[in-house]
């Protein structure tokens, strides 16, 4: 586990260092140079691996790195629970470029050696998990030179933040680590069903976080019921989701509306130009849902019931 959260670390740990927090903030390097962080465990030969695999897509433009050790492990990720040392081993690592504003956040796991090596997070996970902890508008690619499941990815992003020098929330990391943890369990539990994918399921959560975004802070508990169960049905989820991973989702969003996410003036869009993402990553999938049909069942039933309550409090 700890290699897992070890792996992730690294990974956002170099997220962190380029971009801030914040509306109209996120930034790489003063100059916007891409920034690699490499972890301190990797042998020489990996880390000449490692810079090769996650500097390919620069096709030779400039990039600076950060090494992320032990002592980030212990600052960062164990007031969230964990219990790293300043020996802790850290592999896992990952290049950040700033994107243009609107072009959302994006993710990709890229082989190292020919093999991916991240076990279990999806690039869907991180890019939810990114969003939660503030996250706007960049390219983010994660590699690993050895096997590990990647969990500790967005107490990496944390750090990568406080690194540049900003002030991080606590509860918005944490919030963002137990989103990685729920939604790869939900997806462990249910490898394999029938009627079920990891990108539905993300799905289901970016366009809730979406619809939180729309009615505020003030958002109620009650009220993010009603949505997870409407995002579940919208998906197609509702005959692979039991009641115990749907009230995960329920806690787990109502977490993420306390720890202040949604004061984030860029939450609601980033939210939306995230699921449209996953769905143009998924059309085989989303394609069949996507008809005026299945949305007569659930959506426009939605809309209307949005619709309403907006015009009556108008």
């Amino acid at each position: 586990m700890k290699k897992s959260l070890t792996l992730i670390t690294a990974i956002l740990l170099s997220v962190v260092a380029i971009l801030s927090f914040g509306k109209k903030q996120t930034v790489l390097a003063d100059d916007d140079t891409p920034v690699v962080t490499l972890g301190t465990s990797l042998t020489e030969s990996q880390k000449q691996g490692t810079l090769k695999t996650l500097t390919a897509p620069l096709n030779g433009g400039n990039y600076q790195t950060i090494t992320v050790t032990g002592s980030d492990l212990v600052k960062y990720l164990n007031p969230s629970g964990d219990n790293f040392t300043t020996s802790s081993g850290v592999w896992s690592s990952a290049m950040i470029q700033k994107t243009n504003s609107g072009s959302g956040i994006n993710v990709k796991i890229l082989d190292y050696n020919g093999k991916n090596n991240i076990t279990t997070i999806t690039a869907n996970q991180y890019k939810n998990a990114a969003l939660t902890a503030g996250i706007t508008d960049a390219n983010i690619y994660v590699t690993s030179a050895i096997p590990i499941d990647g969990s500790g990815a967005l107490a990496g992003v944390y750090a990568a933040y406080a690194k540049n020098g900003n002030a991080l929330n606590q509860k918005q990391v944490n919030a963002a680590q137990d989103e990685m943890n729920t939604l790869s369990g939900i997806t462990q539990d249910n490898k394999g069903k029938k009627g079920y994918s990891d990108a539905q399921l993300n799905n289901a959560v970016a366009g809730a976080k979406s619809e939180m975004a729309k009615q505020g802070q003030n958002i109620s508990d009650s009220q993010i019921r009603d949505i997870v169960n409407n995002q579940i049905n919208i998906n197609h989820l509702g005959n692979t989701i039991n009641n115990n991973q749907k009230n995960q989702i329920i806690n787990l969003l109502i977490e993420i509306r306390d720890s202040g996410a949604l004061k984030n003036g860029d939450f609601k869009g980033q939210a939306a130009q995230l699921s449209s993402q996953i769905e143009n990553g998924a059309k085989n999938i989303f394609n069949k849902f996507n008809t005026p049909e299945n949305r007569n069942l659930f959506q426009q039933i939605w809309d209307s019931i949005v619709n309403f309550f907006s015009g009556l409090f108008k």
